[in-house]
C-alpha cells in the first residue's frame, strides 16, 4: 500500500499559474512557498500548459517541469508532485494506493465533453495495470450546477450526449457528468467537494467572477 498525499490550495496560497496577469517572480515564490509548506521538492513539481482538451501524458523523473498541450498528467514515480491549476474548472485527483499510480486532471467544460476523466481512468487501467475498483477520485472546488449557466447550444450538448439529468434551465452539472463517466467504468470511490468557486465566498479564484484572476491548484504525490 502506497502513501499518497494530495491537497487543494486556495487564494491565501496565491496564484500558481504563469499564464495569467501576474509577475513570474510572484508565481515562483508562491510555488516555492507551497513546496515548503507541504514538503515537496520544487524541482520535481510537474504542471501543464492546459488547453481544454483530453490529452493525458505519462510523466517520470526525466520529464520537463511543464508539459505542453495536455490537460492530464499521470505517473507511478515517487518524489514527483503533479499539479493541475483551475479557477472554476474541476481539478480532479486520481490515485491507486495499491499500484502507486497518481494523476492530476483539468476538467473544464470542453475537457469534460471530451471525456478526459474516462481517458485518465482507462490509461491507469490499461497502461499502469490499475484495477478500476482500486482507483480513487477526488473532485476539488469548482463551479457547481447552482452557478454554471451556459447557452442553449451547450445545454443541448449535455442533454443529448450525457443525459437530461445533467441540465436544468441551462445550468449544467459537470461534476455529475464526470462521475457518470467514471461510474460507467466501474469506479465507485468518488468524492465530490461540495464547494462552488463562484458562489461559496472568497476562498477560491473564479473566472466567472473575475476574468483576470489567478489560479489555485490540486496537487498530488506518492510519498512511499
Amino acid at each position: 500500500m502506497y502513501d499518497i498525499f494530495y491537497t487543494f490550495t486556495n487564494k491565501e496560497e496565491g496564484n500558481l499559474a504563469y499564464h495569467v496577469p501576474d509577475k513570474k517572480e510572484n508565481v515562483d515564490k508562491n510555488r516555492f512557498d507551497l513546496s515548503q509548506k507541504y514538503k515537496f521538492d520544487i524541482n520535481k513539481l510537474i504542471s501543464m500548459n492546459q488547453v481544454h482538451g483530453n490529452r493525458v501524458v505519462s510523466v517520470d523523473e526525466n520529464s520537463p517541469n511543464i508539459i505542453d498541450n495536455c490537460d492530464g498528467i499521470i505517473t507511478n514515480k515517487k518524489g514527483l508532485t503533479l499539479m493541475v491549476m483551475v479557477a472554476d474548472c474541476i481539478p480532479i485527483i486520481f490515485f491507486d494506493k495499491f499500484k502507486g499510480v497518481i494523476a492530476a486532471v483539468h476538467a473544464g467544460r470542453n475537457s469534460t465533453f471530451q471525456k478526459i476523466s474516462e481517458v485518465t481512468a482507462l490509461k491507469m487501467r490499461d497502461e499502469f495495470a490499475c484495477k478500476v475498483e482500486n482507483i480513487e477520485v477526488i473532485m476539488g472546488p469548482s463551479i457547481q450546477k447552482c452557478c454554471y449557466e451556459v447557452d442553449e447550444k451547450l445545454s443541448n450538448i449535455v442533454k443529448i450526449n450525457f443525459g437530461v439529468e445533467f441540465e436544468k434551465d441551462r445550468y449544467i452539472d459537470l461534476q455529475g457528468i464526470n462521475k457518470k463517466l467514471l461510474n460507467d467504468l466501474g469506479i465507485r470511490n468518488i468524492t465530490i467537494t461540495n464547494i462552488c468557486t463562484k458562489c461559496s465566498g472568497t476562498d477560491f479564484f473564479s473566472y466567472r467572477i473575475e476574468k483576470n484572476c489567478g489560479r489555485f491548484a490540486g496537487i498530488i504525490s506518492i510519498l512511499g
